[in-house]
């Protein structure tokens, strides 16, 4: 089930969020009824657990009543292995867009960061150095967006302003080059290459 491994991947994500069911439903971008359902297997198999809140949720907004929540089970038996199986998965599908994208045009440099190294707040997940067509490559990252169960924030730079940026310590470049991120493509000539 495709809304099932767009749970998993939500909640190993990020292992201490407590979730709501129509957050859920958004965040996965699936109707109610799927999440429910999936709900229901996860908590049958004891994957995630459920729980009530008084003052929990997205942003910290307080809620009226108790409404239920759910989280990823810190005991789970079998927790270590599914998360082997989907970081082989999303290491499969990385693989399989860094190889689709290098199709549709010239690439210099391509660094995953964001959500493909589990850092949600960073200012993108994509950062592609080259030349390409920016509307080919909408097309194809919307096609990869449901693999990897939500959106994937891209951002492209010819080569004259990847290289101005980053000898002006860009803020954008260096939030992304300070934080975790893998250097996927590095074809940039020898003497404009990255020192790390």
């Amino acid at each position: 089930s495709k809304t099932r491994l767009k749970l998993l991947r939500l909640f190993f994500s990020q292992p201490e969020q407590k979730f709501f069911v129509r957050e859920l439903t958004r965040l996965v971008d699936t109707q109610i009824n799927s999440v429910r359902r999936e709900l229901g297997h996860l908590l049958e198999a004891a994957i995630i657990i459920p729980g009530e809140a008084e003052e929990a949720g997205a942003g910290g907004k307080k809620f009226d009543g108790k409404r239920k929540y759910y989280c990823l089970n810190p005991r789970g038996i079998i927790n270590s292995e599914l998360q082997s199986l989907l970081l082989k998965a999303q290491f499969w599908g990385e693989k399989q867009l860094i190889e689709t994208v290098k199709k549709i045009g010239h690439i210099d440099f391509l660094v995953l960061a964001g959500r493909f190294v589990g850092l949600l707040e960073a200012p993108t997940d994509l950062l592609i150095v080259g030349n390409l067509a920016k509307k080919d490559l909408g097309k194809l990252i919307r096609v990869f967006e449901d693999d990897f169960g939500g959106e994937v924030r891209y951002t492209v730079m010819t080569p004259k302003e990847f290289l101005y940026r980053r000898d002006v310590a860009d803020k954008f470049l260096s939030d992304i080059f300070e934080n975790k991120h893998l250097v996927a493509v590095d074809n940039l000539p020898s003497p404009y290459r990255l020192e790390k």
